[in-house]
């Protein structure tokens, strides 16, 4: 194998390894105010969202999976991960705070 060859495959494992890195989500922290399952959303008064450059609110969001709603109840208080995709803010992953 070539050091040509070599540097690439370098290049092309960093950049893979970066990308992973940054598809990493971060944990934001929120209290459930409305589970709405029928629609698929949840209503959240939450803090800095990090990843969206959000300030702290109360919003509705979507959820990538459904079944997250079964596991909350309006005063929860989680951790929660959330993005924007297809232009519309959604979680993605809830963890439960105690």
């Amino acid at each position: 194998m070539s050091i040509r060859n070599l540097i690439a495959i370098s290049a092309l494992a960093a950049a893979s390894a970066s990308t992973s890195w940054a598809q990493v989500s971060v944990m934001s922290d929120g209290e459930v105010r409305k589970v709405d399952r029928a629609q698929g959303k949840i209503t959240l008064k939450h803090g800095e969202i990090k990843n969206l450059e959000m300030s702290p609110m109360t919003m509705v969001f979507r959820v990538t999976d459904p079944a997250l709603l079964d596991r909350v109840k309006e005063g929860d208080k989680i951790g929660f991960s959330a993005d924007k995709i297809g232009g519309q803010y959604t979680v993605t992953g809830i963890e439960m705070k105690k």
